[in-house]
């Protein structure tokens, strides 16, 4: 058993009491302690990843008690994939936050950052559904904090909305977890796993309706429509930098998905056969539609990135109802994709609406800092449309790929191929307006004086860039592990034996079944 693998939730536990205690009106301390926290995060998230890139699974027993009694952490390739992802991505939002000021607007930013990360950690790493559900309520507290913060009565109202839903998707949850325990008796994962398989074809109701509920509160989670309602407002309404951290919650909902529906409901699980391919994949490409229209139908920046993310949530959640290995490295590699490129459009748009006051799609006057604001913005839609040369591209060709054999081939392409030129047309559309048509408005007398963004955040918003970049450059070795990762998934004997530290022996469902 190793204690680094708990690391990553203990570390952002400990920092935000510390950070509300004893730094509370230092501005200057916070910032210190927050960033080395996370420094320190991605240097334990990169060694924990080079630990189980070889096959094996980590294993952390909070207060020594054995699975499936006690509550465990276990990392394996893709826990520690997405742990690191967040990791990175943090970085370089924290950064954001710092140069923009956006952390000093509003009190206690940097401990409700802390407490995110904390949920975010804890959700990628648990092996036990029950502190699954714990960790999403971690998530929803801290981030209802942090999409308030600076106030505002718009924020507020989009806040209340996100909480609400959030609330539904949390008390399905806990329906969904009484149904499982009541069937199986457990709700650690890996036990669940063994107990599923051996449920008699005479007593299926109970855990087929657990797995719908289930699949529909990570559903909410991942903005799949027609439970995303809550995502544009509340997403383009937050502060820049907090939606470009909420960038890797909807793929916390992805992630759930994957862990649960190839660990405890396989595909080639009898008792739940079908629930996953029947509706999975086409509200999957409903969502991808409509997140592209939205994209096209846009009124303002920061809504056009909201949908956009919809739109990719749409692909991922394509790839992944293939629920095949081919499916399930593209739906990965496409994960990272996203992650990057949403969250740096989010700070684009917190870059555009300091150079010009507002983010609405008209012509105005030449903003602040035009040039680089611009270059990025450019960088940033092409990856996020899907264009050559960058990730967005490759994603989509391995989607593409992953979706031979499959039955709805021809919808597959159809509404990929239509969705990636109607984005296209979106963000050229936004693109012309923001820095082309501005050149021919003179700016009024009594126009707002706008300030230039600061140096912190241009290299905030080009350290993604680069990521993204390298995202593409290095594609072939990241698809490559994301293959591994997959084939991991579908063989989960080493998983489930290093949990329950019974290798070949199987636990028995309860006594009335």
């Amino acid at each position: 058993m190793t204690h680094w693998i708990i690391a990553p939730v203990v570390l952002p536990a400990l920092l935000a009491p510390f950070i509300v205690l004893a730094a509370r009106y230092h501005i200057g301390i916070q910032r210190v302690f927050s960033v080395v926290g996370v420094l320190a995060l991605i240097a334990i998230s990169a060694g924990l990843a080079w630990q189980v890139a070889d096959g094996d699974i980590l294993l952390y027993q909070l207060g020594d008690w054995a699975a499936p009694f006690g509550i465990v952490l276990v990392g394996d390739r893709l826990s520690t994939l997405m742990v690191l992802l967040t990791s990175l991505l943090a970085l370089f939002v924290l950064l954001y936050a710092i140069g923009s000021r956006w952390d000093d607007r509003g009190r206690h930013f940097h401990a409700l950052f802390q407490f995110q990360l904390m949920g975010i950690m804890g959700a990628f790493l648990t092996g036990d559904l029950f502190n699954l559900f714990v960790f999403f309520e971690v998530l929803l507290i801290a981030s209802y904090g942090l999409m308030i913060h600076a106030g505002g009565n718009t924020r507020l109202r989009a806040g209340v909305q996100y909480v609400l839903f959030n609330l539904i998707g949390s008390t399905l949850f806990l329906f969904a977890l009484g149904s499982i325990y009541a069937e199986t008796g457990t709700l650690n994962m890996a036990d669940l796993g063994q107990r599923a398989a051996l449920i008699g074809p005479d007593a299926t109701v109970g855990i087929r309706v657990a797995s719908v509920l289930l699949l529909m509160v990570f559903a909410i989670k991942a903005a799949v429509v027609p439970l995303h309602f809550w995502l544009p407002s509340s997403y383009a309404e937050a502060p820049a930098p907090v939606a470009a951290l909420f960038a890797i919650m909807t793929k916390v909902g992805a992630y759930a998905i994957i862990r649960v529906y190839t660990l405890i409901f396989p595909p080639d699980l009898e008792v739940t056969a079908g629930l996953q391919d029947t509706w999975l994949l086409p509200v999957a490409l409903i969502s991808l539609a409509l997140g592209m229209i939205g994209v096209l139908a846009a009124k303002k920046l920061d809504r056009l990135v909201a949908f956009s993310v919809i739109g990719s949530m749409g692909m991922v959640m394509v790839a992944i109802s293939f629920f095949t290995a081919e499916g399930i490295a593209a739906a990965l590699y496409y994960i990272v994709h996203s992650t990057f490129a949403g969250a740096a459009l989010f700070l684009v748009s917190d870059l555009v609406r300091t150079g010009r006051s507002n983010l609405d799609l008209t012509a105005q006057p030449p903003m602040a800092g035009t040039s680089l604001t611009s270059g990025l913005f450019f960088v940033c839609a092409i990856a996020m449309a899907g264009l050559p040369p960058l990730s967005g591209f490759l994603g989509k060709l391995m989607v593409l790929d992953a979706a031979s054999g499959t039955d709805m081939l021809s919808w597959i392409w159809a509404i990929i191929l239509s969705s990636s030129l109607i984005s296209i047309v979106g963000f050229a559309r936004a693109g012309s307006v923001l820095f082309w048509k501005s050149h021919g408005v003179e700016t009024p007398e009594d126009a707002v004086v706008t300030s230039r963004p600061t140096t912190l955040s241009y290299v905030s918003v080009g350290g993604l860039v680069t990521l993204l970049v390298a995202h593409t450059v290095f594609a072939g070795q990241v698809y490559g592990y994301a293959t591994t990762i997959s084939q991991q998934l579908f063989a989960p004997e080493p998983y489930v034996s290093t949990v329950l530290e019974t290798p070949g022996k199987l636990s028995t469902p309860k006594e009335d079944h």
